[in-house]
């Protein structure tokens, strides 16, 4: 099966270079399924539900979020009702919407995809990741109800998501790391066979801080004096994610690569679907 996970869409920028780019990359690469996380598209906070469908649109299967999931507060509305739109699983019981689901990827493949939040330096409050992933796994396990695995961790400390990852190894086909929006460099597979990545990176314009228009952080930095609000950076978008080949017969995974797209970072193709 081939998978593509796009990192956190930043903006009008980042949002409409995956719509466009999107299409293409489905029919050019042949893939079976799209995961995009969608929680910084809204102006860089959040992602409304027209935002939501037109991702849809344009190829995702699935869209996950994080610590912005609510910024927009008409998600806590439609969450319930969209199937395909995931908060993190590891909030308290009775938050709108679901942290998990099972899906049917273009090959017919059952694809559970999971989206788990970090606690280090992020919400110390949320209940515990792992327990959260242990009790995902055996609900669905991996060769049983799923023919492949996905979690979305999202998460600032890269020590807890390569923890996270280690912890499911060999019972998950893929981790991604999400949130701090700067692709890393340590994409592999684990010693039983799950692939890995610490972050996607974003889909956003990479002329900024973390996606956002740098003059407000640069001065926040300089005189701890807010002058106005964050923006999102409007420039050209670069597409970060990461595409991952996963093995029809044991849903672990076979190759991991990064992909980026765009006029800011160097460009990256995986040369195992070409």
């Amino acid at each position: 099966m081939r998978l593509l996970f796009l990192g956190d869409m930043v903006g009008r920028s980042g949002r409409t270079a995956v719509w466009n780019r999107l299409p293409g990359l489905i029919r050019d690469l042949g893939l079976d399924f799209v995961i995009v996380n969608g929680e910084n598209a809204a102006g860089g906070f959040g992602i409304t539900e027209e935002i939501f469908l037109e991702t849809l649109e344009a190829g995702a299967d699935v869209v996950t979020t994080g610590n912005h999931v609510w910024d927009q507060r008409e998600a806590l509305t439609y969450a319930d009702r969209q199937d395909r739109f995931l908060r993190p699983a590891n909030y308290p019981p009775g938050t709108p919407g679901r942290g998990s689901n099972l899906y049917i990827a273009r090959n017919g493949a059952r694809v559970l995809v999971a989206n788990v939040m970090g606690r280090v330096f992020m919400h110390p409050d949320l209940d515990d990741p792992f327990s959260a992933a242990e009790t995902i796994l055996n609900a669905c396990p991996l060769g049983e109800q799923a023919d492949a695995v996905v979690f979305d961790f999202h998460a600032e400390a890269t020590s807890e998501k390569q923890c996270f990852a280690h912890f499911v190894d060999g019972r998950a086909s893929f981790v991604v790391g999400t949130h701090t929006h700067v692709p890393t460099a340590d994409a592999q597979i684990l010693n039983g066979g799950t692939a890995y990545l610490s972050d996607a990176g974003m889909c956003g314009d990479y002329d900024s801080s973390l996606g956002m228009d740098k003059e407000e952080p640069i001065n926040r930095f300089l005189s701890r004096i807010p002058k106005g609000r964050f923006e999102a950076a409007s420039g050209p978008a670069t597409i970060c994610g990461v595409a991952v080949e996963i093995s029809d017969r044991t849903g672990l995974a076979e190759k991991i690569a990064p992909l980026r797209l765009g006029p800011r970072l160097s460009e990256a193709m995986p040369d195992f679907w070409s």
